[in-house]
């Protein structure tokens, strides 16, 4: 016998008790209920497979998936990290630096510069294998597929006339070195691949250095594609996390000034307030029994709730609410730094598994044969 659904949402519910957390095992395996079916399917999954966005904007996207197991949305969360093929800058080459920051230091700074650039150019792009002869490892030169050149050259000079007891910013040109000052320098097929966008640094305000009168800086860059498990500048999002959704159930009304209480146990959204209806009255729960027109409390939103357990402190609420978490609704927060428009990013990480998965299956076939 197929069990109901109400059998199925308790058995996906993280019990959230005032000191302990229960059901936190999937159970969704063939054999772990005697005589039901669990065994995986491709349309079975596809039915159950649910993607509802929350935000969608440039830099930030919000949007939950349901119905997929932790690995897999662990697995979207760590390839957002540290998987997705972004460009950064890689190699300094200094010309000059007269400031006060050392080459080292200055070339760390530039190198976690996050860039932009047209979405056709970034793609035009490949890998750069660099040399290594110690190694045995040829590798390959710049070139237009697999180098972005940048440059940066700025010196500090006084202005004319300048105030004795002004800002350095009234007495001197450049005082202040920003991205702004980056400049790319195209190469081959560049210009025509990058001319939606040109690549350049996405917030032009970071400041790189500080200079005075007679300090200069002129260093050329080589930006290649990489990954954020080989470096930290080249993970393309800022923050790439989930959380299950808060499941609040009300068992029992909760009325009057309780509800109000209860109210203030959770974020602003969480809880409302609403009145009594003779609805309610004529249901077959006593509680509501002459209390037409009370104030009783009601889930609104609880996508919004943190999950404090602040209303199981209460001997009021006992036994009136349980507090969970559904095991197979995640809400993804992603947040890009710019190189990649935020949804976008959930997509390139899906191409990644699916090239892994590929991938393994091209290996699994070697070995039978």
């Amino acid at each position: 016998m197929a069990p109901s659904r109400a059998e199925l949402d308790k058995r996906k519910t993280v019990g959230i008790n005032p000191e302990t957390v229960t059901n936190i095992t999937s159970t969704d395996f063939p054999g772990h209920y005697p005589g039901e079916d669990a065994a995986w399917s491709t349309s079975k999954f596809a039915q159950g497979l649910t993607v509802q966005f929350h935000e969608n904007s440039t830099d930030n996207a919000t949007f939950s998936l349901i119905g997929i197991d932790a690995s897999i949305a662990n697995a979207f969360r760590r390839i957002l990290i540290a998987e997705v093929p972004t460009l950064a800058i890689e190699t300094c080459y200094f010309n000059d630096n007269t400031s006060v920051i050392a080459d080292e230091v200055l070339a760390h700074r530039l190198g976690l510069i996050p860039l932009k650039g047209s979405l056709e150019g970034l793609r035009f792009l490949k890998w750069y294998i660099k040399p290594d002869p110690e190694n045995g490892v040829e590798g390959m030169g710049p070139s237009d597929y697999n180098t972005v050149v940048l440059e940066l050259k700025v010196k500090c000079e006084w202005k004319p006339n300048p105030k004795d007891d002004g800002e350095p910013e009234e007495k001197y040109e450049h005082s202040s070195v920003y991205a702004r000052d980056i400049v790319w320098t195209p190469l081959g097929q560049q210009e025509e691949r990058f001319k939606d966008c040109p690549v350049q640094p996405v917030n032009p305000g970071i400041l790189i250095a500080k200079l005075r009168p007679g300090q200069e800086i002129h260093v050329v860059m080589h930006a290649h594609l990489g990954k954020g498990s080989d470096h930290a500048k080249f993970s393309p999002v800022g923050t790439a996390t989930y959380r299950l959704l808060p499941k609040i159930d009300i068992v029992k009304p909760i009325l009057g000034a309780d509800a109000r209480k209860f109210q203030n146990c959770f974020p602003k959204g969480v809880i409302d307030i609403e009145r009594v209806t003779p609805q309610d009255i004529q249901s077959e729960n006593s509680a509501y029994h002459g209390r037409e027109g009370d104030e009783k409390a009601v889930v609104k939103d609880p996508m919004k709730d943190t999950v404090s357990r602040e209303c199981l402190r209460h001997e009021e609420f006992n036994g009136k609410v349980k507090l969970g978490r559904v095991q197979d609704h995640f809400i993804f927060s992603v947040e890009s730094t710019g190189q990649f428009p935020s949804d976008l990013l959930f997509l390139e990480s899906v191409k990644v598994l699916k090239y892994k998965a590929k991938s393994l299956l091209s290996a699994l076939d070697k070995y039978e044969r």
